[in-house]
């Protein structure tokens, strides 16, 4: 019920803005929201999800319990590349890549428990209960 993306070419804190907003979420709702969001990370996270989804499904577990438990994006390597700059300098760009991790868990339907009723003594105007005569 894992999935892992490595060396994602795309800097890891712009991809904690998609991971944050399936999380927590279940997998129809993730994969639609994913569908339609505006975000380059969008598409591979999406692909991630429905290959989680996938492992889910092979090990015997319902795609209607799933939802998404953990999202977790972190620094990959860096790519250190040069830019030529003013007077034979050069200045240093960091191509920054993201490791990310997607777990999902199965919601357990709750049990719901029988309550048993209690009766109530019936009440009189005055506020005090109504006392039964006991025979004798």
């Amino acid at each position: 019920m894992k999935a892992f993306l490595k060396n994602y070419r795309q800097a890891p804190r712009k991809v904690r803005l998609v991971a944050g907003l399936i999380k927590g979420k279940k997998v129809d709702q993730a994969v639609t929201l994913l569908d339609f969001l505006a975000k380059r990370a969008g598409m591979p996270v999406r692909k991630l999800l429905l290959s989680a989804i996938a492992n889910a499904t092979s090990r015997g577990f319902s795609k209607d319990n799933l939802f998404v438990k953990e999202v977790r994006v972190d620094k990959g390597i860096v790519m250190k590349r040069m830019m030529p700059a003013a007077m034979g300098s050069a200045h240093r760009i960091n191509k920054r890549t993201s490791h990310v991790t997607l777990v999902l868990g199965e919601k357990q339907e709750k049990v719901a428990k029988k309550v048993k009723e209690v009766k109530k003594p019936a009440r009189i105007a005055g506020g005090e209960t109504k006392k039964k005569a006991k025979p004798e």
